[in-house]
Formats: C-alpha cells, sequence, structure tokens
C-alpha cells in the first residue's frame, strides 16, 4: 500500500511517502526550488517520493493532506471579525489566498496528481504532529505533547499514544501560542520569523535572562502547564506583517534594526563586519540588552514546556514522551525536560515542524484510518534524494573541475581526516540528504572542532553569518558521554537529530573549544555506525589519528539559503565560500588546485 503525505501553504512544504507502512523517501520543497522555506504545493518533493518509489501518481493508493483546511478557514475569518477593523487586511489576504486556492485542497489534489476524490484525505494539524513524532518513535506507549504557533485552532496538544492509536485530551487554542510568542520575540530582536528563531536560541546564551519579570507580563503561566497571552501587546491576531505592537515597545524599548550588526563585549566583532566603529562600546552596551532579552524569552519558553510536560506527566503517569511541532525544535529546552522531568525517554523526529506533516500526515491514514499494524522506527534522518557516481562525475567533466576520484574509502577519509587536521574546512556531500533543518553528515560542512578559531573561519569566511551561532559536535555514539553530560548517549533518539542542548564536561572544554558555545554547551549529533557508515568512519579516523572522535559539523550552505541537495549546488557553494575541499561521494576537489 501506497500512501503520500503532503504539508504546504504555511511554511517548510514537504511531501513524504510511505509503503505498507514504511518510510520509502521524505523531502522539503526548499531543496529542489531553492526558496528556503519555500510553502507553495511541493509538486517537486511529490515527484521526487514518486520516483524513488517507482510510481506514478495514479499508483497511490490515498493521498493525506496534513491539516483540515476549512477549520484553518474558520479560525482566519472568525479571528478577523473579533478585531475589525484592524484586521481589515489579514480579512482580505485570507479572502484572495484561500478563495482562490488554499481552500481547495482536495480539487487541487485531484487536479495536480490525477488522483480521483475517494483517495483524497485529510488528517487534523495537531494529529499529524502527533503521529509524526508516535508513530515514528520505538515506543509502544507514550505520552505526547505538540507545541506550535497554530494549526487550525490548536496551538499545543497533549495525550497518550498507545499501538496505532492516538488520543489528543487537551489543547490550548489560538490566539494563546507559545510558538507565536517566541516569533514576535524573534521579530523583536530583529531575526526573520519562522527562520530566525535558531538566532535567538543561539543569542540567548550570550545574555542574562534579566527581564523575565517582563515576560511575564505578557504571558501568564498556569500551574497545570496552561498558558495565556495578553493580547493587548500582540499584533499578529490581526495585523499581516507585524506581531508586536506599540504595547510591546513601552514594556521592552524600540525594536533591534534587522539590518544592524549583532555583537557584544564576549560575542567578538568580525573582521567581515569592516572595522570596529568608533562607537563600538555603546553599540555593545546596545546589544547586549537585546540578549539579555533573548536570554529572557528563552528562559520562560524552556518554563512554560516543563510545566507542560509535567502537567502532562501528572495526567499519563508514562515514562517517555514523544514531541512535535516547530517548538520540539527547541533543543535547550528539550534537553532541560530530559534533565528536570520525570519523562525518562524522549522522541523528537528529525522534521518536528510543520514540514514533518507530511509523514504524520501519512502514519496517520496508515495506522488510525485504516487500521494497520506499526513496523517502522524512524532511525535516521537520511529520506531525501542521492546521486550516483555517474550523475556526479559527469557533473565534474561537463563543467571541467579538476578532482580525484578514490575507488577505496579508506584513502578517502584519510586524505579528509589530513586535511582537516591542517585547519582545512571541507564540504562534504554524500548519499541521500536529510530530512529535517538539520544537516546530520551527508550535506555539511566539517572542521577540526580543536582549533577555536574554527568557529569564526567557519561563520566569517564560509557560512557569512552571525558570530554568536555555534556549531554542532558529530561525536561517535559510544563516546558522547566521554565529553558530553548525557547519560546512555547513544539510546537517546534526539541526540541523534541534533535536538539536545546539553553540557560539555568542564576538562573537555579546551579540548574541543569550536563546538562548545559561550555558555558551555554543545547541541551534539550522536554518529551511529549502522546509519551512517562513512560519517562514522571519519570521525572514527579522525579520533584515531588526533584522539578526538568529534567534528565540527554545519549545514551546508550559504546564509539565507537552503541545504544544498545536488552536486552541482554544492560545487557552487564550494566556490562561493571560504571552503578548502569538496567531497562529492567518491570525488575529491580542492580549491587549491582549482586555481
Amino acid at each position: 500500500m501506497d500512501i503520500l503525505g503532503i504539508s504546504c501553504y504555511f511554511h517548510d512544504a514537504s511531501s513524504a511517502l510511505l509503503r505498507d507502512g514504511r518510510l520509502i523517501a521524505a523531502a522539503e520543497e526548499e531543496r529542489f526550488t531553492r526558496k528556503k522555506h519555500d510553502y507553495e504545493f511541493p509538486q517537486r518533493a511529490i515527484d521526487f517520493c514518486l520516483r524513488l518509489g517507482g510510481l506514478q501518481a495514479a499508483d497511490l493508493d490515498y493521498v493525506v493532506f496534513f491539516e483540515k483546511p476549512f477549520l484553518k478557514f474558520e479560525r482566519l475569518i472568525l479571528s478577523s471579525l473579533q478585531t475589525f477593523p484592524r484586521s481589515h487586511r489579514v480579512f482580505r489576504e485570507a479572502m484572495v489566498t484561500w478563495l482562490g486556492d488554499k481552500l481547495w485542497i482536495k480539487h487541487l489534489i485531484q487536479n495536480r496528481l490525477g488522483v480521483p476524490s475517494s483517495k483524497v484525505l485529510f488528517s487534523e494539524h495537531h494529529l499529524s504532529h502527533a503521529a509524526s513524532a508516535f508513530f515514528c518513535s520505538p515506543f509502544e506507549e507514550a505520552a505526547i505533547l505538540t507545541v506550535d504557533g497554530v494549526g487550525e485552532w490548536a496551538t499545543a496538544s497533549f495525550g497518550v499514544g498507545k499501538d496505532r492509536e492516538i488520543k489528543l485530551f487537551g489543547e490550548i487554542r489560538f490566539p494563546h501560542s507559545l510558538g507565536l510568542l517566541y516569533s514576535a520575540f524573534t521579530a523583536f530582536l530583529g531575526f526573520e520569523v519562522n527562520e530566525g528563531e535558531y538566532k535567538v536560541m543561539g543569542m540567548a546564551p550570550f545574555g542574562t535572562p534579566r527581564y523575565v519579570d517582563k515576560v511575564r507580563k505578557v504571558i501568564r503561566l498556569g500551574q497545570d502547564g496552561s498558558f495565556e497571552l495578553d493580547m493587548d501587546y500582540f499584533s499578529f491576531h490581526y495585523s499581516t506583517d507585524k506581531t508586536f505592537n506599540g504595547k510591546f515597545e513601552a514594556l521592552f524599548g524600540p525594536p533591534r534594526s534587522s539590518q544592524a550588526y549583532f555583537f557584544t563585549p564576549t560575542s567578538g566583532y568580525p573582521s567581515y563586519f569592516g572595522e570596529k566603529p568608533s562607537n563600538y562600546n555603546e553599540l555593545a552596551k546596545q546589544n547586549q540588552y537585546y540578549a539579555d532579552v533573548a536570554a529572557s524569552i528563552q528562559a520562560v519558553t524552556e518554563e512554560a514546556l516543563l510545566g507542560m510536560a509535567r502537567h502532562v506527566h501528572r495526567q499519563t503517569g508514562l515514562k517517555r514522551l514523544c514531541m512535535a511541532g516547530g517548538v520540539a525544535l527547541n533543543s535547550v529546552a528539550n534537553g532541560r525536560i530530559l534533565r528536570e522531568t520525570p519523562f525518562e525517554q524522549i522522541y523528537v523526529q528529525p522534521s518536528a515542524g510543520d514540514g514533518g506533516g507530511s509523514v504524520g500526515a501519512a502514519l496517520y491514514a496508515y495506522h488510525m484510518a485504516l487500521g494497520r499494524p506499526r513496523k517502522f522506527v524512524m532511525e535516521h534522518a537520511y529520506w531525501g534524494q542521492e546521486h550516483s557516481a555517474g550523475e556526479i562525475e559527469e557533473f565534474l567533466t561537463s563543467e571541467g573541475i579538476r578532482h580525484e576520484q578514490f575507488g577505496d574509502e579508506d584513502k578517502l577519509i584519510e586524505r579528509v581526516v589530513k586535511g582537516l587536521e591542517e585547519g582545512k574546512a571541507v564540504g562534504w556531500l554524500q548519499g541521500r540528504f536529510e530530512w529535517g533543518p538539520r544537516a546530520l553528515g551527508n550535506r555539511s560542512i566539517l572542521a577540526d572542532p580543536r582549533r577555536a578559531e574554527m568557529k569564526d573561519l567557519v561563520n566569517v569566511k564560509i557560512k557569512f553569518r552571525e558570530p554568536f551561532r555555534p556549531f554542532a559536535p558529530s561525536v561517535l555514539a559510544e563516546r558522547a558521554e566521554d565529553y558530553f553530560a548525557l547519560p546512555e548517549a547513544a539510546s537517546h533518539y534526539p541526540a541523534r537529530f541534533m535536538l539536545y542542548v546539553v553540557g560539555v564536561k568542564p576538562e573537555r572544554r579546551e579540548t574541543i573549544p569550536a563546538v562548545t558555545h559561550v555558555d558551555g554547551t554543545g547541541r551534539l549529533q550522536t554518529v551511529c555506525r549502522e546509519t551512517n557508515p562513512r560519517y562514522y568512519r571519519l570521525i572514527e579516523t579522525f579520533g584515531q589519528a588526533t584522539g578526538v572522535p568529534i567534528l565540527l559539523n554545519t549545514s551546508f550552505n550559504l546564509k539565507g539559503e537552503p541545504i544544498v541537495n545536488t552536486p552541482r549546488e554544492a560545487f557552487f557553494t564550494f566556490m562561493r565560500s571560504g571552503l578548502d575541499v569538496l567531497v562529492l561521494g567518491d570525488y575529491l576537489i580542492e580549491k587549491a588546485a582549482l586555481a
């Protein structure tokens, strides 16, 4: 049985193909269109999934959309009417975009794919999130917590998954939203909503949570894990372009300019900013305020999530927790939930945001609508497109690119390790690209974590991004506990997907300074031999050479671009950056040899 899941029309559109209950392929549309967070109908992702499955659309048994458009449209209309006339632009936009095509998803799917109406099914937004977590997990039974911006009406839900059933017992509804609260602060701090939330999380350790009391004026946390926003401070429920209003600014001050460089006295001032301004100290002090605000919203978000998780545990009595929704990508909060709640095991799949809804929708249909037994655990994130040796060679040859081909994997790895030891930065493209926003060793930029200067080099000369952004350590799963405060690290699935931030052991921080954040933490990725043997072998060989079985890993893209997919994209990203070496499968290109 072949089931296609689809998610689109908010952000991170995606598609996924399920065959007899097992995932065959999953990909975000942005990897094909090169439009970051592409939210349009994911035709290219669908085409990829069908192609990999050897299918025509007519061969599909079902196509499942990840939410119910009419319920979402109801929320848009009712919310607009409640805040009219301030919401007139929201109302007009809803009429134009939703009455155009967003509302008629069934008809659109029938037209695009040529499938009959009887094959088109719908899940609900937070049920798709729940299914994407629980049905991908190894747990027979688990508590479930979903938290995001907003679905149809719900912004958070909780319940229980058991075998092939999910029951959601409670929810919090729009406009009260932890995801939209965090997004409002993301905008206030000068970053793009649905893109800059990671930047807020990275900025927070440079600050002190001095303004928690102010944040608590805009969100009230209940003893039962519930929360309520004071809507007098926000405008996202009636504005198309602003998430906070004048009262918010009266409380927190003027927003940080999105055009301004961010630096604090402790973050450093990278060379690509140019010469230090004459009023450097004054600007650094101003930025310190924004870092303190970031620390404060991060602290309150963690407090809210801890309260929700504890309530879910009290209600269910279960020791395992599955989490989904965009807020479940807050890896700092995830680490605290593991450490500070009664839950002993947590599962978060690598595309926990809206992109993951396509997998959840397909799994919902297979297990709940059709009652089929579970057969699948998402052990890894490598569900995207792969490029053969022939494709790579054809590209290199057609472009006249000087390269070396290695028929022996050990020799290739030894060569790469030698380059890393020499301080070279390596672009690494292998196998199928990753599902979700993290590069996990198939579309990665790699460097030596022992060299403190690599943090600035990769940020400044390669990624062209903010100097406060941290890098992840990829570590052999069985050696993780030697460096990180994560007992039984190999058993934790979120650590495989770079979804925990944990402490770097104090005695190891000087050993791996390039992947130790300013607060002494790391967003680690544990690497298992069975799920990515070549990447494991690379880290293992680097460990044998240096005594440190860890590599600095960041996504293979430049600022503002999606992670690379094809060899062509990888090469031209390589040429536009300060990368020294590019590895495409068995082929190696050195920039020095191209001069």
